[in-house]
């Protein structure tokens, strides 16, 4: 998220006026403050001339030392050894400019991207709609917090509901295809009723990029063509909604179940997942899996398959239904506690830097009891849509 200070109104600004042009001669206005677009150029070219101006002040003394010094002038030991020092003292400070003008460059760098990340998988809040969440991501490309994995909550009129996909491949090379299939469903979670006619919206977004990428990349091939190297990605995609009483629904395109937490970890059960959205198109009827009930305290794991599907120097699997176990002992449930427990037993098993996205998302039902007469309600409306 991208936040702007607000600008502090001038004293004694009654009402609000637009902003006012006029000439200045050439003693008007000395005394008053410079606006903020005369002083950025200045500091831009203050940056320029002292990005340009030492390294030729360096060089300057080291040809005038050469050229005007007698001793530079000789050929004796201790002269050679004074040259020496001299040039090493020249060539040192250009050495340190040059690398702060580097660090500083890619520390602006940084801040770029890291704000162009949060816009694209933005921290989600601690709670929304009476239910505590934390999220977390391991990106397998180096310096990058964003990669294959992807993750959003949404409070909408028909409830809070949930996506989590992970792209085929990883790093880098996938954050367009995340880009695509998150923000089609930032518009559909709102616009559409039901959790199938967000899926189907998912799909054209996610094929429509598809399509705009092959051309770019391979316009020789055709958008179309089987051999298209597009036309093998996928994405893995699970859609939670979560009613006021706590009743799960979910549709899964080839994406690992979530866990309960009440206790213990628990799968919870919701049938064959139908394919990843990409190869094949969506079939005609979407039925959507009833996967149980949070009752308050319980706690939903969203994850992705970088997490379960981790190994160590033995080949051994990450145990993430026991970790979670173990984190499913403490009462009340923290989400935070469990994302940073299961990232940090994560990394001592697999000994090194994740070799695949690995996304984690929980969130905890911190609502109060309902009637059980509106659960059944709810439920039979849905079964009947």
């Amino acid at each position: 998220m991208i936040r702007t200070k607000p600008r502090t109104p001038r004293r004694g600004a009654g009402t609000r006026r637009g902003p006012r042009l006029r000439a200045r001669g050439p003693g008007d206005g000395c005394d008053e403050r410079p606006s903020a677009t005369f002083e950025r150029p200045c500091r831009r070219g203050l940056r320029r001339v002292l990005t340009l101006g030492l390294p030729a002040v360096w060089g300057a003394v080291a040809i005038t030392y050469k050229l005007a010094c007698p001793l530079a002038q000789q050929h004796g030991l201790g002269a050679r050894i004074v040259t020496s020092a001299v040039f090493f003292a020249v060539g040192t400070g250009l050495i340190f400019h040059v690398r702060h003008a580097l660090i500083r460059e890619l520390r602006q760098i940084r801040e770029v991207a890291g704000a162009a990340q949060n816009v694209l998988l933005r921290p989600l809040p601690p709670r929304i709609e009476g239910l505590a969440l934390a999220a977390g991501r391991l990106s397998a490309s180096h310096g990058a917090s964003v990669g294959g994995d992807l993750y959003e909550v949404a409070a909408t009129d028909h409830g809070v509901r949930v996506v989590m996909g992970d792209v085929r491949g990883h790093g880098l090379a996938a954050i367009g295809t995340v880009a695509a299939v998150l923000g089609s469903f930032r518009e559909a979670a709102h616009d559409e009723p039901e959790l199938p006619q967000v899926l189907r919206r998912l799909e054209r977004a996610l094929a429509r990029h598809l399509r705009e990428r092959s051309r770019t990349e391979h316009p020789a091939s055709g958008a179309a063509a089987p051999d298209n190297p597009v036309a093998e990605e996928f994405v893995t995609v699970l859609l939670v909604e979560i009613s006021q009483d706590g009743e799960v629904w979910a549709l899964n395109c080839g994406h690992p179940w979530p866990y309960r937490l009440r206790g213990r970890a628990q799968e919870m059960p919701g049938g064959e997942p139908l394919p990843p959205l990409g190869p094949f198109p969506l079939p005609a009827e979407l039925p959507v899996q009833h996967c149980g009930r949070l009752l308050p305290g319980d706690a939903l794991v969203l994850h992705t398959d970088g997490v379960a599907d981790a190994r160590d120097g033995s080949g051994r699997f990450f145990p993430l239904q026991a970790v979670l176990g173990e984190a499913a002992r403490a009462q009340p449930v923290s989400p935070q506690q469990v994302i940073q427990a299961v990232y940090a037993r994560l990394l001592r098993h697999i000994g090194r830097l994740p070799s695949d996205d690995a996304a984690l998302l929980v969130l905890r039902n911190d609502r109060k009891r309902v009637p059980r007469q509106q659960t059944e309600t709810g439920r039979c409306a849905r079964t009947m849509s």
